[in-house]
Formats: structure tokens, sequence, C-alpha cells
């Protein structure tokens, strides 16, 4: 391939990956009037059109949503190979892309993502809060940490901070109102105080040891929110049942504002996954922060 011709391919898969020429533009720091010519360059050179174009929008067509899938990963992997030489001659520096789930900050990863920005004072770490689902691809996240659940197909994953014990909590007041709950069929009498990923509003399940087997109960949703510490604040104002982890609790609990029901049958969910693309061109500041997670995984087990 041409010089020209991958210039070109690059500059396509911006504008397909910023969704706009003027936007991809910027990111190159190119003219937009540039950028339309080497797309209308290429799409001459293939025949065939890539973009539908309006006045106020740019759609990738069929074929060119199909090219763009099958270019962006080779153009990633490009320039994670040159960032690479680039480490490689300038040791572990460079800006690490970090994508979390709120609740995972205060359990290890804030204490984890300090020790390594302490370790590497030239690595520049950026670190996203967010408990939606990130395409490590489109985003261009270094990593994820997640749940099992929201891991990426065709990825890498290494285990990652504490065992995750889970509790269902009420406050002194809301249980001799409304009665302790027994077993996990108990729940569906009460009011509950859920936790809904993000704008989704998908609620996290309440997951029980069941006589036969995991057993999921939902109790009637008086509150949803997608923030661990105001579900256990709620539960304390007697506002309803909150199943939460453990960790989050403790201090409500060991105050007395909070009482743990139903305590035998609460399973341990896995642990986060640490979440990346492949070990291909991995960088040595994605290397550094693995291992470093990696340690810290092992220091939990003892």
């Amino acid at each position: 391939m041409q010089r020209s011709q991958l210039s070109d391919v690059s500059i396509f898969v911006e504008v397909a990956r910023l969704n706009g020429f003027r936007a991809a533009a910027r990111n190159l720091k190119l003219q937009a009037a540039s950028v339309s010519e080497a797309v209308q360059r290429f799409e001459d050179r293939l025949g065939v059109r890539l973009f539908e174009r309006s006045t106020r929008s740019v759609a990738l067509t069929a074929i060119g949503e199909q090219l763009f899938k099958r270019s962006l990963p080779a153009i990633n992997d490009l320039e994670a190979a040159i960032r690479d030489l680039n480490d490689q001659r300038e040791g572990v520096s460079g800006t690490l892309r970090l994508s979390a789930p709120y609740s995972a900050g205060a359990f290890f990863l804030d204490d984890l993502v300090a020790r390594f920005a302490i370790r590497f004072p030239d690595v520049k770490v950026d670190l996203i809060y967010d408990d939606q689902k990130v395409d490590l691809i489109e985003s261009r996240i270094d990593a994820a940490i997640r749940s099992q659940t929201l891991l990426e197909a065709d990825t890498h994953a290494v285990p990652v901070g504490p065992n995750l014990k889970m509790v269902v909590v009420g406050s002194p007041g809301y249980l001799k109102q409304h009665g302790v709950p027994k077993n996990p069929e108990d729940v569906l009498g009460h009011d509950g105080i859920c936790f809904a990923f993000g704008s989704s509003g998908r609620l996290a399940p309440w997951v029980f040891d069941g006589e036969d087997g995991t057993l999921s109960v939902m109790p009637t949703p008086r509150m949803t929110v997608n923030d661990l510490r105001s579900m256990v604040l709620y539960a304390s104002q007697g506002l309803g049942l909150a199943y939460v982890y453990a960790e989050v609790a403790a201090p409500l609990v060991n105050a007395g504002d909070l009482i743990e029901v139903m305590a035998d049958r609460l399973p341990s969910l896995p642990r986060y996954s640490l979440n990346y693309r492949s070990k291909k061109h991995m960088t040595r500041r994605l290397r550094a922060f693995i291992d470093m997670a990696k340690e810290t995984s092992k220091g939990s087990d003892q």
C-alpha cells in the first residue's frame, strides 16, 4: 500500500470514529477541506460510496461500516506499535487511558492508580468512571475494569481487587415496621433501593443462594440510584432494603444505623476484571499497570 493510501485509510477511520469531517480534522490537525478531499479520493479509488453526507450529518453506508470495522483494529494496532517504539526509547511514559465503574474507586482502584502514578511519574493517567460498557476499540481505552458480565468478547482479562461479599441491609426502624426477611422470597414484599447502571435503566439483580442453586429475587424498586454510598444512606433513613457490597455498608452497620439480614443466603461475587484488547503491541505503561494490578490481587488473597 502506498503512503498516500495508508494516509487516506487513517483519515477515513478517524471521520467514521468521530462521525464528522470537522471533528476528524481537529483531531488530526488538518484542514476540514483536506480531510474531505482525502475521503473523496479514497472513495474514488475504491469505486464505492463510504459516507452518506448531508448539510447536518455524516453517516457510514453499509459498505463503509464494514470497511470501518475491518480497518479500525489494524489502524489501532499500527498506532500502538508506534507508541510502543516510543515507549522502548523513552521508558514507561505516555498516557494510560482507563475506564471503571464508580464502585471500584473506593474499593481498590483509587489506591492502585495513585501508587502507579507515584511509581511511574512520566505516565499521565486518564481515568473515566462510568458504569456503562465500554468498547475498547472505538473508545481508545487501554483497559477497562469491569464485572464479568461486561467483559468484551475476544479480549484478555485478569482478576483484580478484593473478593466482593454482598449484604442486604435495612435500618432498625424499617425492619421493625416492615418485618425482617428470613428467606430470599420474603424480599418480594419489601421496598428496595436498587442500583441502576447509569442512564440505561437496567437494574443490578439481587442474587441469593437458594436451596436449588442461585436465585434472583427483586423487591419493589422504591428508589434507583447509580451510587452505592447513596444507597446505604437511603437505607439508613428507612426508605427500604439495599443490596450492596459489604465493605460499603460496613461503617453504617458498625454504627448500628443498618442491620444485616439473611447473611447466610448471600453469595460472594467474582472479582472485578482488568479487561484489555491484546498482548500484541502492548505498551510498557499498560504492561506496568497490569503487573501492579496482579501484585495487588495477590495481596488480597492473603
